[in-house]
């Protein structure tokens, strides 16, 4: 009777409060006890004014730039739309695996919708292809990369932002040469490294046919990679391991005929590493028979040979090959090009950012990743305010003591300052400016002498490079400063404004990167460790190149690196 009447008071407060949308009720058996739990629904009227005041922040692009600052978006203020022709994101430094079947394809890809599932903030992924942007209506217009199954084929749509983040990242680099798109392979996709792969299996089986000279056998087994960088270097490693380890064994007969040249415009391979990386790598590919041409230009590349020209005398050779793979660097993409002519940034390879990773030229406007690089101010061209600000009593000299106030800030908004320090074996600016004053020493200096001391500062400014690390790393720092933004707005942590007053919301990105100088080298093991981003380089001693988080056949042969596990267990978690 009482467990009845409990049910029509429960039933007649459900009707009366129609706000209860839920009631759950629980029942024990063993006790006889009664658990009622009910949420509350909020108003139409409150909640639809809560999503008008989500400020609406689009994100073009997945890669490594796109995706770590989804992944670190923590703030529930925003409502975010993803946009990109790419629904995954691909660990790129393994596709040199990927092309010789060392690591699967689908063990470097992560669907977005995967990882924008796992964040408690409201996100949207659009599988589109940005071919416009808008700063003026702040609009992206889109077009669809699926053109089947579409009334009218592919499927044009704009996409209102009130903060944008561009991280489209780049283009291979062609140098407008004849022949490259038409003729060679790039390994910039997943879908670049399996296309590789194929037609590494297709040379051998080619070759192996009747009827074919020696001479054409040699051609077709002849693997040409143009650029000495990480990518090129590391492929014509793989390459070379997957000949010797495995194809050697499938095809016996054309196994001796197999050459893989790799052409370099520059005098050495590798040259943004550690000299000790490119003479271990250039001393590797001679033990292993992978012929290393240094100064070496291709000006055109035809269906069957490759010319190329000698930087020291200006011959011109052909080379004939059965597969050539690009990889000669990056460049911007047509989008990218027309938004910075759109703005004022012509003749530039890369959007043009401030270090605080925003557009130059626009209002709530990012640039990440490769799509982009932070155009450091120079000291120089702040002097005389950077003198202001530190003479507080505008006496026209510079006291010492005075100016220690302002030394951290100094230091933090012009990251040369830091570095110069460094390569003169300085302690702090002080002791520069001593220095500067010569016999004359005393305990001011006036502008003249200021100047003086700094001059040579900005000779030590140096950009990052466009590496997946960067890109990372710039993600997560801008998805900071969204998660702070409020905050910060009030207290802002960034270091003084120079021209201008009070502070710089936030501090100055500042990347690290494994061609800095806080790699860790250790001879014994052939291994750089770089815990910032959570896994190592290995040379490996059974390639010739740089290996990143290789394989497990590494770990077998004695290599010291990491095992495959370790990388599956990095992108997952993203």
């Amino acid at each position: 009777m009482r467990v009845s009447n409990f049910f029509e008071s429960a039933s007649r407060a459900f009707r009366d409060n129609p706000n209860l949308y839920k009631l759950i009720v629980v029942c024990t058996v063993s006790g006889g006890g009664l658990l009622c739990l009910s949420e509350r629904r909020r108003s139409s009227s409150s909640g639809s004014g809560t999503e008008a005041a989500k400020k609406k922040v689009v994100v073009l692009g997945t890669g490594w730039a796109g995706t770590s600052f989804v992944k670190n978006l923590k703030s529930s203020s925003y409502e975010v739309e993803v946009v990109s022709p790419r629904n995954y994101f691909a660990f790129t430094p393994l596709l040199p695996s990927v092309t010789c079947g060392t690591v699967e394809a689908r063990s470097v890809v992560e669907p977005i919708r995967n990882i924008v599932a796992k964040k408690g903030v409201n996100i949207e992924f659009k599988e589109a292809e940005c071919y416009k942007i808008d700063t003026d209506k702040r609009k992206v217009y889109c077009i669809s990369n699926q053109d089947t199954n579409l009334v009218g084929g592919q499927q044009e749509f704009s996409v209102d932002y009130d903060y944008l983040v561009i991280a489209m990242g780049a283009r291979s680099n062609t140098f407008n040469t004849p022949g490259v798109v038409e003729n060679c392979h790039f390994l910039k996709e997943v879908e670049d490294a399996q296309r590789i792969r194929r037609t590494v299996i297709d040379c051998f089986e080619r070759a192996n046919l009747p009827n074919l000279s020696e001479e054409e056998r040699k051609r077709i087994l002849h693997f040409v990679v143009v650029g000495g960088g990480p990518t090129g270097v590391e492929f014509a490693a793989e390459l070379h391991d997957f000949v010797i380890e495995d194809l050697a064994r499938l095809y016996p007969n054309v196994k001796d005929l197999v050459k893989i040249t790799l052409l370099e415009a520059g005098d050495h391979i590798l040259n943004m590493f550690d000299k000790r990386i490119t003479a271990f790598a250039e001393e590797k590919f001679q033990r292993d028979g992978i012929h290393l041409k240094t100064g070496s230009m291709v000006v055109k590349v035809e269906d069957k040979h490759i010319s190329t020209k000698e930087r020291s005398t200006g011959v011109v050779s052909e080379i004939p090959y059965g597969m050539v793979v690009w990889s000669t660097g990056i460049g911007t993409r047509p989008v990218i090009m027309d938004f910075m002519k759109q703005i004022g940034q012509t003749n530039r390879r890369a959007l043009a950012t401030d270090e605080w990773l925003r557009v130059e030229g626009c209002e709530n406007v990012y640039g990440l990743g490769d799509c982009a690089t932070i155009n450091q101010r120079k000291v120089m061209e702040d002097i005389s305010v950077i003198f202001s600000k530190a003479d507080k009593n505008s006496s026209g000299t510079l006291n010492l003591r005075d100016f220690q106030e302002v030394v951290e800030d100094i230091c933090e908004r012009y990251p040369q300052v830091g570095l110069y320090l460094k390569k003169r074996q300085m302690r702090d600016i002080a002791q520069l400016l001593k220095s500067s004053q010569g016999e004359k020493q005393g305990t001011e200096l006036d502008i003249a002498l200021f100047k003086s001391a700094l001059s040579e500062v900005d000779s030590q400014m140096k950009n990052l490079p466009a590496t997946a690390q960067v890109a990372a790393q710039q993600g997560e720092y801008l998805a900071n400063c969204f998660n702070r933004m409020e905050e910060c707005e009030k207290n802002p942590e960034g270091p003084l404004r120079f021209r201008g007053t009070g502070r710089h919301r936030f501090h100055p990105f500042r990347g690290t990167s494994i061609l800095g100088s806080l790699l860790h080298w250790e001879v014994n093991k052939l291994q750089l460790n770089y815990p910032g981003i959570g896994f190592q380089l290995v040379i490996a001693p059974n390639g010739s190149g740089i290996q990143c988080m290789q394989a497990s056949k590494l770990a077998h042969k004695g290599a010291g690196g990491i095992r495959l596990g370790k990388a599956v267990h990095f992108w997952k978690g993203l």
